[in-house]
């Protein structure tokens, strides 16, 4: 896997607030960013599970225990 670099600023302050706990900045925001992908694709897909359930929404429960029906005795 290739990387990438991605640069940030930060003030002075901050940046000696770092050195000062020894925190390693590419660990804490590789993890943020990592974090932050996985919240936006949780999103993505409770938005595609709804629109989903809405569609199946409209479908009648007797279609459904038709087809589930169909499919049993296919087997």
């Amino acid at each position: 896997m290739k990387n990438t670099t991605i640069t940030v600023r930060v003030s002075r302050e901050l940046k000696g607030e770092l050195a000062k706990y020894g925190i390693n900045v590419s660990e804490v925001v590789r993890r943020a960013l990592e974090e932050e992908v996985r919240r936006r694709k949780r999103e993505e897909l409770k938005a595609v599970a709804a629109q989903l359930g809405e569609f199946f929404a409209k479908i009648p429960d007797e279609d459904i225990v038709k087809c589930l029906r169909e499919m049993r005795e296919a087997r």
